[in-house]
C-alpha cells in the first residue's frame, strides 16, 4: 500500500474569515449575500407574485373603504376623534400589507428552500453561519414590507387618507411589524414539512385579518372576544398604524412597540436556534 503525500505549494491556501465579536459561533457579518441572493432571485422568477401581493389590500381600501364606507359614515376613535371610514380601515390594511408580505416571503419561499431546493444546506457549508441566512431572509422580508408600504402610502395620501403629518411615521411601524411576522414565521416554518402543515398559517393569518379591529372598533365585540384580540400581533400593529395616520399618539403605543420588541427577540432566536441545529448539529 503506498501513500500519498499532499505538496504544500499545491494546497489552496486557506481562506480566514474574520467573524465578528458578536455571536462569532454562528453569525459571519456577510447577511447581505443572503439578502442580494434573494433579490436577484425574485427579479427573475417572482417578481410577478410581489406585483399581485401589492393589489390586495388596494382593492379591499377601494370596496370596503370608498364602497361600503358611503353607507357607514364616520367612525369615532378611542380618543373621541371622528374619521371617515375609508380612513379608518386604511391604515389597518397598510399593517396587514406588511404582515403578508413578511409571511409571504418568510414561510413560503423559507418552506421552498428548505425542503425542496436545499438552498441552506449550501449557504451554511460556506462561511455563513445560521444567525447570516436567519437575518439575510428576515431583510429580504423587509424590503418587501417596506415596498409595499410605500406604494399603499402613496395610494392613501391620493385619496386623502392620511389625516396627519405624523403618517411619515408609519413606514418604520411598518418594518418593525415586518420584522416581528417574518422573525417568528421563519422559524415556525422550520418546524414544517409538508404542504398540508404550511396551510395552518392561513388559518392562523386569516382571524386575525379579520378581528384585529381591521374592520370594526374592537369595542363591538364582547369583553371576553376583545382580550383574545388584544393578544394577536396585528392588533398591536393596526393601532400603532392607525395611531400615526390619524395623528392619534398617545403613550399606549409603547405598549405596543414594547410587544413587537419582545415578538422580534424570541422570534430571531427560535430561527437562529433551529437553523443551527437543523444543519450544524
Amino acid at each position: 500500500m503506498s501513500t500519498v503525500k499532499a505538496n504544500s505549494a499545491t494546497q489552496a491556501p486557506l481562506v480566514q474569515v474574520e467573524r465578528p465579536l458578536l455571536l462569532p459561533s454562528i453569525y459571519a457579518g456577510n447577511a447581505r449575500s443572503v439578502m442580494r441572493r434573494g433579490i436577484l432571485a425574485t427579479a427573475k422568477t417572482n417578481w410577478l407574485i410581489v406585483v399581485s401581493g401589492f393589489f390586495e389590500p388596494v382593492f379591499y381600501l377601494l370596496a370596503m373603504g370608498i364602497g361600503l364606507g358611503t353607507f357607514i359614515g364616520d367612525i369615532e376613535l378611542p380618543g373621541g376623534q371622528t374619521v371617515p371610514y375609508a380612513a379608518y380601515i386604511a391604515p389597518a390594511l397598510l399593517a396587514v400589507s406588511a404582515m403578508n408580505g413578511a409571511v409571504f416571503d418568510s414561510t413560503w419561499n423559507v418552506f421552498f428552500k428548505l425542503n425542496f431546493g436545499k438552498l441552506y444546506d449550501g449557504m451554511l457549508a460556506t462561511p455563513l453561519g445560521p444567525f447570516d441566512v436567519a437575518l439575510g431572509e428576515i431583510m429580504l422580508a423587509l424590503l418587501r414590507g417596506l415596498v409595499y408600504a410605500c406604494g399603499f402610502m402613496i395610494v392613501m395620501q391620493v385619496l386623502g387618507l392620511n389625516l396627519s403629518w405624523t403618517a411619515i411615521l408609519a413606514l418604520p411601524v411598518v418594518l418593525i411589524i415586518a420584522f416581528a411576522f417574518a422573525s417568528f414565521g421563519m422559524g415556525i416554518t422550520s418546524y414544517m414539512k409538508t404542504f398540508q402543515q404550511m396551510d395552518w398559517v392561513n388559518f392562523v393569518m386569516l382571524p386575525m385579518f379579520l378581528f384585529s379591529a381591521t374592520f370594526y372598533p374592537l369595542t363591538v365585540y364582547p369583553e371576553w372576544i376583545q382580550w383574545i384580540i388584544q393578544a394577536l400581533p396585528l392588533w398591536h400593529g393596526v393601532e400603532l398604524v392607525r395611531g400615526a395616520t390619524t395623528g392619534m399618539l398617545t403613550l399606549d403605543m409603547l405598549w405596543h412597540l414594547a410587544y413587537f420588541a419582545v415578538m422580534i427577540v424570541l422570534g430571531m432566536t427560535l430561527t437562529t436556534r433551529r437553523l443551527k441545529a437543523l444543519f450544524l448539529t
